[in-house]
């Protein structure tokens, strides 16, 4: 795997280097057992619960600070790229993830689960700066179409897959053998990677600690996700939740307002404040929230109130797999052409029609409703999630998709942790038979509306469906999208 500057002496060494099949198996097991454990660990909860002697709040604390992780490890690895090469970052990220698997497994008690949880989600965030960038610019031009879909495979694939593994540990027990499995699936990426991954000359060895973005990065991520947790065992009006969300905020505003005024800064937030990058991003984190959303009541009311068992609750939404592979396949082929924003749009409109069709889903209705509202919600992901992506990756140089796959995912992920946890309470406090619906309809109104202000705001950018010029960018000399300025429409620019 090729990234700038490769050494002609460690090439020689690598068996692997340059081979495609084993530069895309590198990257999805880089990816995939966390992103796994992400959806598989809340049908196992009440065996996780038994082993560790842990309370509902703590298993929530543990997972919403590992969600904060992975966004903050993200932000974090664009830092770290510019001074060491990625071979090392991802080396290291591999051998620590295997290690916080380790950890967890083997846990006694939820110190040492929480541990394990957080440092894994650490080292993914940091592994898809560290290892999707060379994927995608470090190969042939006419490996990209198949790379993108990779992409959409390894961040939605692996998440629809989680409940099926998380019913089946559910439901038959295991799960320690969970976390030694996504150990494993680490320790042979951590093989392949050794054999592939190509060294490289850091961009800029000198470049000093980023004062002003990663501090920032850190409460905008930490401070939220503990708030939100807190609902586990407290109440809207606590201040424990309110303060820390909206303190977190607060740094996310001076996060993005700082790194668009930076002359030189670690994400590329003022080339992607045009028309495409901005609806791309916005599509990414509506459709990421409402589908998280979504997919965490299903599995609380099919609980609850279905009285279903983990195995069939991890079937019943398994038809979101086939939604994910078919977007994948269909993002692959309109890639290069100029209906990359018509796709992530109809991305978002499937996911309002799995929520139109969980509006009807009832405890006699769900194994007919449910299958078929996931199908729709794992189109949508596949289809609204990666295109988005792409769409803010191919707006700014080739060199910085890292840097603004890690701002997409940063806000991607805040988003969608703030509102699926608010929801999913309110539903609980409405009552779950009516608060279910009642919470479905509110992420169905917030995708509509979405969807409205996501066309008119790429109508009044002026912006016309153009084809990506993928040569140039590619070879670095140019950007691939030529956005419109916001608003260009209406303010004659």
């Amino acid at each position: 795997m090729r990234v700038s500057s490769p050494s002609t002496r460690l090439f020689t060494r690598l068996p692997l280097a340059g081979n495609y099949p084993a530069a895309v198996a590198l990257a999805l097991l880089a990816l995939s057992p966390y992103l796994i454990l992400t959806t598989a660990t809340s049908l196992a909860e009440p065996q996780i619960m038994g082993g560790i002697g842990a309370t509902q709040y703590e298993l929530q604390l543990s997972s919403g600070m590992s969600n904060a992780a992975y966004a903050f490890g993200a932000v974090a690895a664009a830092d770290l790229v510019q001074r060491f090469a990625r071979r090392r970052i991802y080396l290291i990220c591999e051998c620590g993830f295997v290690l916080s698997s380790v950890l967890a497994l083997s846990a006694q008690n939820i110190g040492m689960f929480a541990a394990g949880l957080v440092l894994q989600g650490l080292f993914t965030g940091m592994l898809l700066v560290a290892a999707l960038p060379p994927l995608i610019i470090g190969h042939p031009i006419d490996k990209l179409q198949t790379t993108a879909a990779v992409v959409s495979l390894g961040l939605f694939g692996m998440v629809a897959f989680g409940p099926l593994v998380g019913g089946l540990v559910g439901s038959l027990g295991g799960w320690r053998p969970l976390f030694a499995g996504v150990g494993t699936l680490a320790l042979i990426g951590l093989f392949i990677g050794s054999l592939t991954f190509e060294g490289n000359d850091p961009p800029d060895r000198r470049a000093g600690f980023d004062w002003t973005a990663i501090p920032l990065a850190f409460g905008t991520t930490a401070l939220p996700f503990f708030g939100v947790s807190w609902l586990t065992r407290g109440d809207f009006s606590d201040p424990q939740f309110y303060v820390p969300v909206f303190v977190g905020l607060l740094c996310g505003v001076f996060l993005v307002g700082g790194q668009y005024r930076k002359a030189k800064p670690l994400m590329p937030v003022r080339p992607i404040s045009n028309t495409l990058p901005v609806v791309g991003t916005l599509n990414a984190m509506l459709v990421g929230a409402c589908f998280t959303t979504l997919l965490e009541l299903i599995e609380v009311y099919l609980t609850r109130m279905a009285g279903y068992s983990p195995l069939r609750i991890g079937a019943l939404v398994t038809p979101q797999i086939l939604g994910v592979l078919i977007a994948a396949l269909l993002f692959r082929r309109l890639m290069s052409t100029r209906w990359t924003p018509y796709l992530a749009l109809c991305g978002t409109v499937s996911v309002a029609v799995g929520a139109a069709v969980l509006l009807a889903a009832s405890t006699s209705s769900a194994s007919v409703t449910v299958p078929i509202a996931s199908f729709f919600l794992g189109f949508g992901a596949g289809a609204g999630v990666t295109p988005g992506l792409f769409l803010a990756g191919f707006s700014v140089p080739a060199a910085q998709i890292g840097p603004t796959f890690a701002l997409v995912e940063l806000l991607r992920s805040e988003a969608a942790f703030l509102i699926g946890p608010v929801l999913l309470h309110f539903a609980l406090v409405q009552g779950l038979a009516d608060g279910f619906h009642q919470a479905v309809g509110i992420t169905l109104g917030i995708t509509v509306i979405g969807i409205l202000a996501l066309v008119t705001l790429y109508a009044l950018g002026g912006a016309r469906p153009e084809a990506p010029d993928l040569v140039s960018w590619h070879a670095g000399t140019d950007t691939g999208y030529h956005s419109p300025a916001l608003l260009a429409a209406v303010r004659g620019r």
